[in-house]
């Protein structure tokens, strides 16, 4: 039964008596209506129907350049045609001194491309989305040269940007935005084995190319074009109804993790959790504390209307209780001499509201309300008399005033199929007092051609389509659905036109979540974890069991058939520390590796976000973007071993590592540790270098480092490099004494284990290694640049010029059991690839008749000395090579003091004893990039993810 209207409420009504509702973003194409002033092109006519689902659009004087966004061609003349993104059912006023709040659409056509407008309105685009999924912005930045996608206005303040799609948004536009994200995984609500297309307007490269017409469908100065954000097709919106629905993932369909094949039951996750992103302190509006002063409800460098003209006056006006009681609120100006239903449009307007004024009205909110509870709403003994009831001017407004709807006796609701294969997207019923959720069911089932099935197995389900996070609540059978709908409109007029209703069958469906935990002590037995964990977390035994067990790591895999268990065990861990070491949480899901395509050889992505210049973090969100984000791994969360365990069941993968030499060996030695776990052992690894020296990305072509490629390219080399063998070497280090600071008591250091795969330095390098590492372990903020990096490089080296420590009568090496002379040198270098010292060739060219030629799988060590600082310098600049000692692949080295050690650019002082480099451990497979083909003149470069800009370091 509908709720009576507030008793003692001060009101500020619409004209007229209340009518029956209708859909929320159901417009009545071609009504005219009456033009409204406002800032930009002036409205000089007359609402003209459009063959585009939502659209008013009105012919305006234009006062400034201005192109169409459907042809991006540039409009000639003083008249354009722009859509003020309301529904034209709505016979709209002018508002005196009212135009300071734009339209929410922006539309802007030529006369002769009316009829040929597919993109909707955006004012009713969330109500047309197929399945919703909410999208995941990261932290506020500086985009160049984007547009936002609700208003369509360029993005010249900081804004948003979804880490998953191609959407970008004014920080006040976030509520306004569709929950269109692109759909990455099965979810127990929908099974698609086909994907179709998913187009997302504008943003394109201005050099685009139509795939239907080849002519350029990219702008840098309008929102126009769309792109497939599976396999980046990029099409005009009109051309894009001639291409095949379905999408095939394109040229990386082979490389893609596809979404059929991927499994996670996220009920109490949200898509940051799901997809691995650190979260960020974002407000959205009716998101935030109490206590907000209402700013971020109006965003970050848009408009906020103020004004000291005595003629006007600015209100603050809230969107039921819930923007009440978190003190959010957007801001409208109008004219003190305008009328109640002018306000009341103005109202409605700031909010995007584009039902009838009528069926609402404007609440009185004192100010001790504004800190107050919502819930005192209506007790604040203000009669209705006192609102100053009819349509004349008003001599005294409050400041504040809270939009209400009236009561209604029954209202059309829109009923859509929960994932049933019909041919009807939604069917619209009529609600009264006496419907219920279990009524609706039995009503709307025989319109979806079910009238012989058992009606028992369907029930009724309320989504909430967030723009961040999608809701869904089983609604009981006798919920009264009238009642549902008012307090729906009591917190949130317009979380009404967010929120469906969906008819699906009830599936028994079993809770289950697998959670990685990472950071435990290693070396237990999976009984010990059970018992740490239980002690530290209190898991509950019937509901959490340890499943996966890594000991040398020291993490397990724990499934979970509790939703709100794995939630808590999720949340907790994040603050819990073990030993003295604060916990990792992850959520995996699940991959179907029986439906992976035959062809398919997924890419299994780590990306240190620190290397690079911190270029990492960008392309961390390039492939998200280009691939499926489940198979992206940032390494600082985690480490590696949550991608080979999800990846384990897949019988061919490969991995592209982007980092430095240091990254890569980190990602080989998790390989080999969990080699035997894997269904694919020896899967190929391709490098994309962004360190310092990146020695091994250099021998496998890859280049010298990053510097800004298409991402795109990237994964086209990576699918099209060849596989390549190299040798990984075991250096065992002998244990040793060390003095406790307790006592004085000497205990014993362990014999330790290390892996090497580019070359193992002694002496004279490993010292200039160790004083680098010391400067950036000391100031690690400085370490940003490649060039700098270099810099500090030259700077140790010069200190330690004039430095002689006699390295050959501090050691002793034996090759093959065989004593080895040393000449007079300062270093002793084992090289396994023909790169040191970023790009050198320590080596050298010449043929000598002592030695095999070197390569990368021969099962042979090159020993290499240097004499100094000087050498080193003459070697790096090509002048000299080293001083060739020995080849072979069994070496002894015996230090008698401690003495710089280096391997692979990790440094240490290792004490004196002994140190054996044997070819014990086994050859890997990496990918080397094959050689470049002469581009072709005019060929086109496939431009999916542009260099994504760094997000501003504090915009707020």
């Amino acid at each position: 039964m509908a709720a009576a209207a507030e008793p003692g409420a001060r009101t500020w009504p619409g004209s007229g008596s209340p009518r029956l509702g209708s859909p929320a973003g159901s417009p009545v194409l071609g009504i005219s209506g009456r033009a409204r002033p406002g800032s930009g092109p002036e409205r000089t006519g007359r609402a003209i129907g459009s063959a585009a689902p939502g659209h008013s659009f009105r012919k305006v004087t234009l006062t400034k350049p201005t192109f169409c966004h459907l042809c991006s061609d540039f409009i000639w003349g003083l008249a354009g045609f722009l859509c003020d993104g309301e529904s034209p059912s709505r016979v709209l006023r002018p508002l005196p001194g009212a135009g300071a709040l734009l339209p929410v659409c922006n539309f802007m056509s030529h006369e002769k491309c009316l009829k040929q407008v597919k993109t909707p309105c955006t004012g009713i685009a969330p109500s047309l989305v197929r399945v919703p999924v909410a999208h995941c912005f990261g932290s506020l930045g500086l985009y160049k040269r984007k547009f936002c996608v609700v208003c369509r206005k360029s993005l010249e303040v900081p804004s948003f940007r979804c880490e998953v799609c191609e959407l970008h948004v004014h920080p006040d536009c976030v509520p306004f935005a569709c929950s269109d994200c692109r759909q990455c995984h099965q979810d127990g609500q929908q099974d698609y084995d086909t994907y179709h297309h998913h187009w997302r307007e504008g943003n394109l490269p201005s050099g685009a190319r139509c795939e239907v017409c080849r002519k350029t469908c990219g702008s840098s100065d309008v929102l126009a074009g769309v792109r497939c954000e599976w396999c980046g097709v990029q099409a005009h919106s009109v051309c894009s109804t001639a291409l095949t629905p379905e999408c095939t993932f394109g040229r990386l369909r082979s490389m893609v993790l596809p979404p059929s094949c991927v499994r996670l039951l996220s009920r109490n996750f949200s898509k940051m959790h799901c997809f691995r992103i650190p979260e960020t302190m974002i407000l959205e509006l009716g998101d935030g504390d109490d206590g907000l002063d209402g700013s971020a409800a109006i965003g970050t460098g848009r408009e906020v209307l103020t004004t000291s003209d005595s003629t006007k006056q600015t209100l603050k006006i809230f969107d039921g209780n819930d923007s009440v009681r978190k003190n959010q609120f957007r801001l409208v100006t109008v004219s003190r001499l305008a009328r109640n239903e002018e306000v009341m449009e103005a109202a409605l307007r700031a909010y995007y509201i584009s039902e009838d004024p009528k069926d609402f009205q404007l609440q009185a909110l004192p100010l001790t309300l504004l800190s107050g509870n919502a819930q005192a709403l209506g007790k604040t003994g203000i009669t209705e008399e006192e609102a100053g009831k009819g349509s004349g001017p008003r001599d005294s407004v409050p400041e504040a005033w809270v939009i209400r709807s009236l009561p209604r006796t029954q209202e059309i609701l829109k009923i859509y199929p929960g994932w049933l294969k019909v041919g009807v997207a939604y069917v619209s019923i009529r609600v009264n007092s006496q419907s219920t959720a279990r009524s609706v069911v039995q009503e709307v089932l025989p319109l979806f051609g079910r009238q012989v099935e058992d009606q028992e197995r369907f029930q009724l389900i309320e989504v909430l389509m967030s723009s961040r996070q999608v809701q869904r609540t089983v609604l009981v059978d006798e919920e009264p659905l009238l009642d549902r709908l008012w307090d729906i409109r009591q917190t949130s007029v317009r979380q009404v036109s967010q929120t469906r209703f969906y008819v699906a069958e009830t599936r028994a469906m079993a809770p289950h979540v697998s959670l990685f935990v990472g950071g435990l002590p290693p070396g237990l037995s999976p009984q010990e974890y059970n018992n740490l964990l239980h002690e530290a977390m209190a898991t509950k035994a019937a509901v959490v069991s340890v499943s996966h067990v890594y000991s040398l790591q020291g993490a397990v895999i724990l499934d979970v058939t509790c939703f709100a268990e794995a939630e808590r065990l999720y949340m907790l861990a994040r603050d819990t520390a073990v030993h003295g070491r604060p916990l990792t949480a992850l959520v995996l899901p699940d991959v179907l590796h029986t439906k992976l395509p035959p062809d398919c050889c997924p890419l299994l992505v780590f990306v240190n976000p620190k290397s690079g210049g911190l270029k990492g973090r960008e392309l961390l969100c390039s492939f998200r973007k280009l691939l499926n984000p489940h198979q992206v791994f940032e390494l600082t969360n985690g480490g590696p071993l949550p991608g080979f365990h999800l990846f384990s069941q897949v019988p061919c993968f490969r991995v592209l590592v982007c980092g430095g030499d240091g990254t890569v060996g980190w990602v080989l030695a998790a390989l080999e540790e969990t080699r035997r776990h894997l269904a694919c052992p020896e899967p190929s690894v391709a490098i994309l270098p962004l360190g310092t020296g990146n020695d091994l990305g250099r021998v496998l072509r890859w280049g010298a480092g990053y510097s800004g490629e298409d991402p795109y390219s990237v994964l086209v080399s990576v699918d099209e490099a060849d596989a390549v063998l190299m040798d990984r070497w075991t250096i065992l280090l002998d244990a040793h004494e060390i003095n406790s600071t307790e006592n004085n008591v000497v205990e014993t250091e362990p014999p330790k284990i290390v892996q090497m795969n580019n070359y193992c330095g002694i002496g004279i390098d490993a010292e200039l290694s160790l004083d680098f590492h010391q400067a950036r372990e000391e100031e690690p903020g400085k370490f940003t640049s490649r060039f700098h990096n270099k810099g500090v490089y030259v700077r140790v080296g010069l200190q330690k010029i004039s430095h002689s420590r006699s390295l050959h009568k501090e050691i002793r090496l034996q090759v093959e059991q065989q004593e080895v002379e040393l000449p007079n040198i300062e270093g002793l270098i084992f090289i396994n690839i023909p790169s040191w010292g970023s790009g050198a060739d320590l080596w050298g060219t010449d043929s000598d008749s002592r030695f095999e030629k070197p390569r990368i799988d021969d099962g042979l060590l090159e020993v290499v000395g240097v004499t100094g600082v000087v050498h080193m310098g003459q070697v790096q600049g090509g002048l000299r090579s080293g001083i060739r000692i020995a080849q072979g692949s069994y070496f002894r080295v015996t230090l008698l003091k401690a003495t710089p050690v280096q391997v692979d650019g990790e440094p240490w002082v290792q004490a004196p004893g002994h140190m054996i480099i044997s070819a014990t451990a086994p050859k890997v497979h990496m990918l080397r990039k094959a050689k470049q083909k002469p581009r072709k003149a005019g060929a086109i470069r496939d431009t999916r993810v542009d260099t994504l800009p760094a997000p501003e370091g504090n915009p707020l």
